[in-house]
């Protein structure tokens, strides 16, 4: 296996060998390459049947899962991904043959979609293999593996590229599904999840085009994040600011963590009068700012801190877990028997909830399992705030501003992100805990586990820490920055009060960065390192061409970024 798409890859190089920083093993990484490779030939197929008029929600659901699916720590089941491999294996032979059909009718042997007499483009690369590659027994993986993996492409930059537009696009995966779940999709997102991941075959594609395409998967990505923002506010209203509870009650209890909000709400429809309390964790946490799910009684409040200290808080909570999609840390087997999973997320020896035909899952074994639980340990008492969320920041516009003119709000620190084990992580806290008092921290994200149970007070009752949601909620953030843009008639957002000082994990922290490239912020702080998969020479156009610069420093960087 090599593996460098998660911030913690082993020595900021890559994992390789019997298994990677975040717990997967190699036969399992191996099998996410084969899957990757499989959608890249659904992909090229997919592109020409969009030009054709055949167009196939089947296969850009395929493309969407399969990505959403290798994202680090969403799933960790070979049975999971030999079953997606052989469905996409089904698929893009459908594919196939539906556009060869369309072209035997039209009496064309050419690719109106790619230009050329072979078919789609990157066709011989992504279909050189046959099933017999796709059956080989376990200790084949690695050999097929690294005929497909990220080290298949020779050229450095090349890589690079590559790799950079495909975490993207996992990032953009994500999103579009949880979007997809309550009935929003977009074609234009779908198209360009096939479009990208196809060019990715193309040895042609000059450096300059595949720029092009990873600048052009920020601009998509935002699209996505909108689209995935009209989806929650559409289906369970506008967040609103809101104390949340993070203390416990008494009785047995069910924890949620992950990010899918349609899974939270069904699981409350069938828990409700059960006797059983249910607590968000880690990224769950922005579900308690939506009014719709405030009238459930039993929506008891936040339990614990970020994914990585699952380990610890799933023992003490004692009750059932239900994981609805990343981030999965290797359970414990003194819970692993009541940890469930769901939806994209998976793994071996955890009880699993399917979907039927509709959508709806049944809960009802979780729920009973959390009924013979002993009630939640107490790790901490208090509250948090948050919910701002951009209509939030909206209303409160007129005094924040009025505070900017006053003086009393000098800088805001956009701190949205990921969070994760690396003891370097401690930076944000002492960055949150030294940034003057006339700062404010805007976040989304994980990341804001690291300081929003500081107490670092308001100003004029606008809390310091404006927690916006999870990270898609990086939305919220753009849209608020345009907003302050606007209300003081400003040409760009840089000219704005604003830094970004923003920690990264996972792929859908390098969707959002793209997000904020193709919108043309620039200055960005990105820690606690640059991501491993930068070559020295694709760093270097970020470095250049947006001023993309790792952390130093607490004491320099508050000098540098609040002055």
């Amino acid at each position: 296996m090599f593996c460098y798409q998660c911030q913690e890859t082993l020595g900021n190089k890559g994992c390789s060998g019997a298994a990677g920083a975040c717990g997967k093993k190699a036969p399992t990484a191996e099998l996410q390459d084969l899957l990757v490779h499989t959608l890249k030939g659904v992909a090229a197929w997919a592109v020409e049947a969009r030009a054709l008029g055949l167009a196939s929600v089947e296969a850009d659901d395929a493309i969407m899962d399969g990505l959403f699916a290798t994202i680090t720590n969403a799933n960790f089941d070979d049975s999971y991904f030999e079953a997606a491999i052989g469905e996409a294996l089904r698929l893009r032979d459908s594919l196939r043959d539906a556009v060869n059909r369309a072209r035997s009718a039209a009496g064309s042997k050419g690719c109106p979609a790619c230009g050329t007499d072979e078919g789609v483009a990157g066709e011989k690369a992504a279909l050189r293999s046959d099933a017999a590659l796709w059956t080989a027994a376990p200790q084949d993986y690695a050999s097929k593996a690294k005929g497909v993996g990220v080290l298949a492409t020779g050229n450095e930059d090349v890589r690079s590229l590559r790799e950079l537009l495909t975490y993207g696009l996992k990032g953009m995966a994500a999103y579009a599904h949880h979007a997809a779940v309550l009935g929003r999709r977009d074609d234009a997102v779908f198209a360009f999840m096939a479009r990208g991941l196809a060019s990715t075959l193309d040895d042609g594609l000059s450096v300059d085009g595949m720029t092009a395409l990873v600048l052009e998967c920020g601009s998509v990505g935002v699209a996505a994040m909108a689209l995935l923002d009209a989806a929650n506010t559409g289906a369970y209203g506008k967040p609103e600011m809101t104390s949340v509870d993070i203390g416990v009650r008494g009785n047995p209890g069910i924890i949620v963590s992950g990010h899918d909000l349609k899974d939270l709400e069904m699981l409350l429809e069938q828990s409700a009068g059960q006797g059983v309390d249910v607590y968000t964790h880690s990224e769950m946490l922005p579900a308690q700012y939506y009014p719709a799910f405030k009238k459930y009684p039993h929506f008891a409040g936040n339990y614990g801190n970020a994914w990585w200290k699952q380990r610890e808080e799933f023992e003490k909570f004692n009750g059932a877990i239900l994981m609805t999609t990343n981030c999965i840390v290797p359970p414990a087997d003194s819970y692993k028997a009541r940890m469930y999973t769901t939806g994209v997320a998976g793994y071996p020896g955890c009880p699993r909830v399917e979907a039927d035909a509709s959508g709806r899952k049944d809960f009802s074994a979780l729920i009973a399992a959390a009924k013979a639980c002993e009630p939640p340990e107490e790790i901490e008492t208090g509250a948090i705030v948050g919910g701002f969320a951009h209509d939030q920041v909206a209303a409160l516009a007129p005094r924040i501003v009025e505070a900017i003119k006053a003086g009393k709000i000098r800088k805001f620190v956009v701190m949205a992100g990921c969070d994760g084990r690396q003891r370097g992580r401690g930076y944000y806290t002492e960055f949150a805990e030294a940034l003057p008092k006339d700062a404010v921290i805007l976040t989304a994200g994980c990341a804001k586990y690291r300081y929003n149970k500081l107490g670092l007070g308001d100003i004029d009752g606008i809390p310091r820490v404006l927690d916006a949601g999870q990270c898609n909620d990086s939305y919220s953030l753009v849209v608020t920055a345009l907003l302050l843009k606007d209300a003081f008639g400003l040409a760009s957002v840089n000219e704005l009060p604003i830094a970004f000082n923003i920690a990264w994990y996972e792929q859908k922290a390098v969707i959002v960065l793209l997000a904020l490239l193709s919108l043309g912020v620039k200055n960005i702080r990105l820690g606690p390192t640059l991501p491993a998969f930068l070559s020295p020479n694709v760093a270097k156009v970020l470095v250049d061409g947006f001023g993309i610069a790792g952390v130093g420093s607490v004491e320099d960087d508050v000098r540098t970024l609040v002055g």
